[in-house]
């Protein structure tokens, strides 16, 4: 069994294939953390050490025995108002009065399966092979209970967090804080690594060591943002992608989010994760229910690198799900930075030819296709096709995309209105703001109250209306501003801090509607870019754009970023045109292709305007790709090279869970003269079984005065530094190889 609790002892522990997680019921029925590691047998209660510290006041019952206090106990879930100074999992204030809430012990069951949330995305258990431990905490002066929700995923090594909050009293109740999880660690845990950015520069890797106090990683922009992923790792200061203990707490959720790390005066990390309480309260009715969203919690004792392969593992089997269609990955030319808005039925069909004739699998029509949308100014709300650009109606250019052999798929940014539209003019109140108050406007366009249910029944009839008839199989769903002017028309005064929230209900429940009655749809998630590339949009939408930035130098940084906690399938890459929209740069098509294969892969460029060797090249990659798509999207993930200041070589491997097969790409973005030849050490291969190694792009790379492909190589040679080849030279090159098992010890 995942799950152990021992009444004996008063512990509950949770077992994972490598991993344990052990709670205990203290003194006076306050809920415990005492372990969180490596899997071991045992009490861990131990480790505890009772001592009387100033200014650690005790609880009423325990007054005589100063060596107990809640402001220095590792406490699994706390309240507030109770003498523990540290930061909170839950606050609130009761209508008669009463502030903040002291949680005991009531009860506990395990369940046979993993356990699901109301509106909420929460970890898929096709197979049951989940348990859920429900640990049930009250507060008897409010009538708050909290249900403690712990599904344990055993062969992933992964544990899943939430918790429902009931009001079981006479009073209602208003929520000012309701935290998904907290997670209180002892000393060992001294820095954390966390992911910002902007717009353009999403998942840039930031390593901080931990200072007294609280840091704080949120957003409050309506979703999970560019600027601050909510993915957070905390470990040891000697944790390196081979070594050292590391956990990855990932929010399952889009909205505002906030994580705070603070360490007390006892040297302890207190982890606080969940919706952000900035602008956040919840009114609880006596009888009503309130449940937080799901947190991914991972523990791993063999570096960073087998933390993500353990987050890439569980994406892979419990959060991404991919329409039956679209198993092989589809490579698609999207027509953005081909033709802009610029285009006209002719137009699109002609370039929907020149991807057939490099034999894509998809094209995808972008922003500018649906009626009066001539600038990004105007029309979002009216979602039908643009009579002055298609005036046969787009189903017209569905059919000729389709008779070219290629799908057809297109842009849409549902959740945003043009004031300069019919939507907006018939229903001004359908757009979130403050009353007389101006708004505030991004991209000229104001942001739909998906807290109504009439505004999202309305964007769920308009959307199926254009995917009824089967021709569309792609949905790029984009969002160009955040969220602020909070204010809804349709909620009472006392109810308004609630929005933000009630928001992403709403457009869960539209993404669940229309994933579940097209599920021959491929939709991808798109915010700007990555501005809310998490693991709630991820639940429906199984590929994100990963950044508006198509340079491939800047993407080999934002990529790299997202694969510490996120499987490289699901970050949407493109071949971009250069000089390059966003940077101006431009560098050679090999490592334009061979950093898009390292995620979905796909054309973002008008063919016509490339000469024929160009165009042949291209052709090419796509063939290059489509050969190794499947070890790309099932494979184990690996850096190869640490991020250091001033180290321009990148390099990563993708190997088959059989280490069977293994591609190694390589890039220097700076070579420099007189340099070193380079040494790549790659990781987890059989150390006797014999690797034949091919140079896939360029066919040719040398290792000192001999060709490298064709060489054999054991498994130790790879890993131990036989893998040497001549120092990168030119703009900006790359190189991809591929070693195949020719023989096994």
């Amino acid at each position: 069994m995942s799950i152990r609790i021992d009444s004996e002892n008063g512990t509950l522990t949770l077992h994972t294939a490598h991993t344990a997680y052990q709670m205990q019921i203290g003194r006076g029925g306050h809920l415990l953390h005492v372990y969180y590691g490596p899997d071991a047998e045992g009490t861990f209660a131990r480790s505890i050490v009772p001592a009387d510290h100033g200014f650690s006041m005790n609880p009423y019952e325990i007054r005589e025995g100063r060596n107990y206090s809640v402001d220095q106990l590792p406490l699994e879930y706390p309240g507030s108002n109770i003498g523990d100074f540290r930061t909170t999992a839950v606050d609130l204030i009761a209508d008669n009065g009463i502030c903040g809430c002291d949680l005991r012990f009531k009860s506990c069951a395990v369940e046979k399966k993993a356990y699901t949330l109301q509106g909420l995305p929460a970890a898929r258990d096709p197979e049951t092979e989940a348990e859920t431990l429900h640990v049930v905490l009250g507060d008897e002066a409010t009538g708050l209970e909290a249900e403690l929700l712990y599904g344990v995923f055993f062969e992933k090594d992964v544990i899943t967090r939430a918790v429902r909050l009931k009001n079981t009293g006479d009073h209602a109740l208003t929520l000012l804080a309701a935290a998904s999880m907290c997670l209180d660690l002892p000393e060992r845990y001294t820095e954390r690594i966390h992911f910002h950015g902007r717009h353009t520069m999403e998942m840039q890797t930031e390593r901080c060591v931990l200072a007294h106090g609280i840091q704080t990683i949120s957003s409050g922009r309506g979703m999970s943002s560019h600027h601050h992923n909510p993915f957070t790792i905390l470990c040891e200061e000697k944790t390196t992608e081979e070594q050292g203990w590391c956990i990855g707490v990932m929010p399952v959720y889009s909205g505002n989010h906030r994580t705070d790390i603070e360490v007390d005066q006892k040297e302890s990390v207190r982890v606080v994760t969940g919706i952000n309480r900035d602008m956040f309260t919840w009114r609880l009715e006596p009888g009503e229910i309130f449940e937080t969203p799901q947190v991914l919690l991972t523990f791993c004792s063999s570096g960073l690198e087998g933390l993500s392969r353990q987050l890439h593992r569980f994406f892979r089997k419990h959060i991404l799900r991919w329409p039956e269609a679209w198993k092989t990955p589809p490579v698609l030319l999207n027509s953005w930075e081909a033709v802009y808005m610029d285009f006209d039925a002719k137009r699109i069909c002609a370039l929907a030819k020149q991807g057939a004739r490099l034999s894509s699998d998809l094209f995808v029509l972008d922003d500018g296709w649906f009626a009066g949308r001539s600038s990004d100014t105007k029309a979002l709300g009216d979602w039908t096709a643009d009579k002055t650009k298609f005036p046969h109606g787009l189903v017209t250019v569905e059919e000729d995309v389709r008779k070219q052999g290629v799908s057809f798929g297109i842009w849409i940014e549902p959740e945003m209105v043009s004031e300069d539209s019919e939507l907006f003019r018939k229903h001004p109140d359908y757009a979130l703001r403050v009353p007389g108050r101006k708004p505030v406007m991004g991209r000229d366009q104001l942001v739909l109250d998906l807290s109504r249910q009439e505004i999202v029944d309305g964007l769920y009839n308009q959307i199926a209306r254009l995917l009824e008839d089967g021709g569309i199989r792609y949905v790029k769903w984009d969002a160009n501003r955040n969220v602020a002017d909070l204010y809804s028309a349709a909620l009472p005064p006392e109810r308004q801090r609630e929005l933000s929230h009630r928001y992403v209900l709403g457009l869960y429940s539209l993404m669940e509607r229309l994933t579940a009655a097209f599920p021959q749809v491929l939709f991808e998630g798109c915010a700007g870019g990555g501005g809310r590339f998490d693991a709630g949009i991820l639940y429906y939408f199984p590929q994100i754009w990963g950044s508006d930035d198509t340079d491939a130098v800047a993407r080999l940084s934002i990529q790299r970023g997202y694969s510490f906690g996120y499987p490289p399938e699901c970050v949407g890459s493109h071949i971009s045109d250069v000089p390059n929209e966003q940077t101006g740069r431009t560098v050679p098509l090999s490592l334009r292709a061979l950093t898009a294969m390292s995620g979905t892969f796909g054309l973002e460029l008008d063919p016509a305007r490339l000469s024929e060797q160009e165009n042949e090249e291209l052709q090419r990659y796509i063939g290059i790709f489509r050969r190794y798509a499947g070890l790309i999207r099932t494979g184990i993930y690996s850096r190869l090279r640490p991020e250091r200041e001033r180290d321009s070589l990148f390099a990563w491997e993708i190997r088959a869970e059989d280490v069977s097969e293994v591609l190694v790409f390589a890039a220097d973005t700076d070579p420099q003269a007189n340099a070193k030849a380079v040494t790549l050490y790659l990781r987890g291969l059989q150390e006797q079984a014999v690797y034949r190694l091919t140079c896939v792009e360029p066919e040719t790379v040398w290792n000192g005065s001999r060709p490298l492909s064709g060489q054999l190589f054991t498994g130790s040679e790879l890993m131990q530094g036989a893998f040497s080849i001549r120092p990168f030279s030119g703009t900006a090159p790359a190189a991809l190889f591929y070693l195949k098992r020719t023989e096994c010890a």
